[in-house]
């Protein structure tokens, strides 16, 4: 028998509530267990009844979604889905709450008085795939993954490529990757390339957003992108961004027993594969266990892991993968990873 996912909502607004209920309701897998209409009162009841899944608007009295987010994080964990009727005028405020852990965010389903059954399925469905995407995110589970479309080491590097570090990030991830890309100088040697679990939607205001917080210049990846130092390109799609073999970037659709996309993995992988130099490989806080398997793939090809310490993460879930692989060189907190890159061998820099 599957188990239910216990549900939690946080929400003031009357409308929002039931449109919440209702979708919740399609589908006999959620148990909705309790409602809070403040932070303050959903902080309080997750540490009571602590939910599979907090479903947290952004906009409340008194706490907001971005603080309850924090707390909740801190005092007692647990997946947390942001759904909010107010996405574009809040980017910042998006990227402050899954800074703080927040996994996904979507926008709130709007039913009118009298939708049909099919109406109410068609409107939650964006709602509905992103809480099955994050329940998954959520899972304990411990299989190893392995890589099988790119498993074959970088050969010895032998062309003049920029130096690059490629850096793996989910749960918690905006806030440290602007921690640690704000300590690199604009002039920084080597090309930079980012995987964040994010929706797609959000991709181009991430890459704004962070390109405030660095001196690095700091844009969406694009299909034939080539890397350039002093440059962060961050995966933009549902599709996984790949290294090509004329070592350009691309998006494709490759089929893996993942629910990540972009997959770390996927592209730890290719680039062991098709990057023939050895460069810097980070794998910051994150739910669940992508990237590990592809970190372990770029060590035997002779890259330098680093794999972000408990201390700093907000989940500590995809570094422990690594680590508990062997996939680690070394283990740092957030705030000692931009000194590792800049003192890298394998960053050919000026520092």
């Amino acid at each position: 028998m599957t188990r239910s996912i216990k549900v939690a909502i946080a929400n003031d607004t009357i409308i929002a509530l039931e449109a919440l209920r209702r979708a919740i309701a399609t589908n006999p897998v959620y148990e909705l267990i309790w409602t809070a209409k403040s932070g303050k009162e959903a902080v309080a009841l997750c540490q009571r009844f602590p939910p599979d899944l907090v479903l947290m608007d952004l906009l409340m009295p008194g706490i907001d979604g971005v603080e309850a987010t924090r707390q909740i994080m801190a005092r007692s964990p647990c997946a947390i889905l942001i759904v909010t009727a107010s996405l574009t005028q809040n980017t910042s405020k998006v990227f402050e709450a899954m800074g703080h852990g927040a996994l996904d965010v979507v926008s709130t389903p709007i039913f009118g008085p009298q939708a049909s059954d099919t109406v109410t399925l068609s409107v939650a469905a964006p709602l509905l795939e992103k809480m099955a995407t994050v329940s998954t995110f959520a899972g304990k589970s411990t299989q190893r993954r392995t890589v099988h479309q790119f498993a074959h080491p970088a050969s010895h590097c032998k062309l003049a490529l920029p130096p690059l570090a490629v850096i793996g990030a989910s749960t918690g991830g905006p806030k440290a990757l602007a921690k640690v890309l704000g300590h690199l100088p604009g002039n920084f040697s080597a090309g930079i390339v980012v995987v964040q679990h994010i929706d797609k939607q959000f991709a181009d205001g991430f890459a704004s957003w962070l390109d405030g917080q660095t001196d690095l210049t700091v844009d969406v990846a694009k299909s034939g992108d080539r890397i350039q130092p002093g440059k962060v390109l961050i995966a933009a799609t549902d599709e996984h961004l790949v290294m090509t073999c004329d070592r350009t970037l691309a998006y494709k659709t490759v089929d893996a027993p993942t629910p990540y996309r972009p997959a770390i993995d996927i592209f730890f992988g290719s680039v062991a594969q098709y990057w023939p130099c050895a460069g810097q490989a980070v794998l910051m806080t994150g739910m669940g266990r992508d990237g590990a398997a592809g970190m372990e793939i770029l060590q035997a090809a002779g890259w330098h892991t680093i794999a972000e310490s408990e201390e700093s993460c907000i989940v500590y879930g995809m570094p422990r993968a690594a680590i508990e692989r062997g996939a680690a060189r070394e283990i740092l907190p957030v705030g000692a990873i931009a000194s590792a890159l800049l003192k890298s061998p394998h960053i050919s820099s000026i520092y």
